[in-house]
């Protein structure tokens, strides 16, 4: 699984880091704030898009994203390999993919349905390495609520529907891209680098985008909002939490993230769900919590 900036949760929290429980209780309201400000950042994003488009605002997200990181992780790029650049790069273009088909998702689609969706990009990975019999369950009901939720509708909007699952598909590649770059670049040196890469590809996609939408004031604070909401404060606060926390509690909270999502669309954005695709949402977030939980406990054992 991976945090808000695509950190390998299983590798990054080590067991000897995880302290005792009132510490513990404090690594999980940090990754309660952290998650309520990843999908507060996202439904923030939303509300500039009826002036700078989903491009714009991811433009100015990456932008603020990449200058935070780059100043936090300070990476020395002049001395990285061809070995070391190259999921480097991937990854920056993977991410850069990852979160413009996921605003323009949510922008057709509605923020929880998206992020449902995408979602599974992580589930995937996570399911597709084991080979536990509570796990194939785990995905054969995941599978049967995206099923649900893809059903044809009258207002039903495919294309909306394609790009949420591409932004899992990235969102899929981006874990295991990161997990190469945790093993070639020291710290986050590497996510540090690929945030600010993938800064740069953004600058004509924005720059052209502003050009022809003048962005308001309101516009532009409210994509920089989503710069710090979704992806700086998770990112510090699973750097806070992962030593506190074992890495199982990880996979359990990621969890809840479409839930978070879907009261946020719903608070923010006016966004409301219907009964059935409410229990489909569930059904995802039942079937990870499932797999985390168990894989777990065997690990104890």
């Amino acid at each position: 699984m991976k945090t808000s900036t695509g950190t390998d949760l299983t590798a990054a929290s080590p067991t000897g880091a995880v302290q005792g429980p009132r510490e513990r209780l404090v690594g999980m309201a940090v990754m309660l704030c952290g998650g309520m400000s990843n999908q507060l950042g996202a439904s923030t994003a939303a509300l500039a898009f009826p002036v700078i488009g989903p491009a714009g605002v991811v433009a100015v997200r990456q932008w603020v994203a990449g200058l935070v990181l780059m100043s936090l992780g300070r990476p020395r790029m002049r001395s990285f390999t061809w070995r070391q650049w190259w999921p480097v790069l991937s990854m920056a273009l993977v991410f850069a993919t990852m979160n413009l088909t996921l605003y323009f998702a949510v922008d057709r689609i509605g923020l929880g349905l998206a992020v449902t969706l995408e979602f599974l990009g992580p589930l995937a990975v996570a399911l597709a390495a084991s080979r536990r019999w509570v796990d194939l369950g785990c995905a054969l009901v995941a599978g049967g609520a995206v099923a649900v939720l893809m059903r044809p509708q009258p207002s039903s909007d495919h294309t909306g529907l394609a790009l949420a699952l591409l932004a899992a598909a990235c969102w899929a590649g981006y874990i295991l891209l990161n997990r190469t770059v945790g093993r070639r670049v020291s710290g986050i040196e590497g996510s540090a680098a690929s945030a600010g890469v993938s800064a740069l590809l953004f600058v004509p996609v924005g720059a052209w985008v502003l050009w022809h939408h003048p962005p308001t004031p309101a516009a532009l604070a409210c994509a920089a909002a989503a710069g710090v909401l979704s992806s700086t404060v998770p990112f510090l606060g699973d750097l806070f939490a992962l030593r506190r926390v074992p890495a199982r509690f990880f996979g359990l909270f990621m969890s809840v993230h479409p839930v978070m999502a879907a009261l946020a669309g719903l608070v923010v954005l006016d966004q409301a769900l219907d009964p059935v695709d409410c229990a489909a949402i569930a059904a995802v977030v039942a079937a990870n919590a499932t797999s985390a939980l168990t894989a777990g406990r065997t690990r104890v054992r």
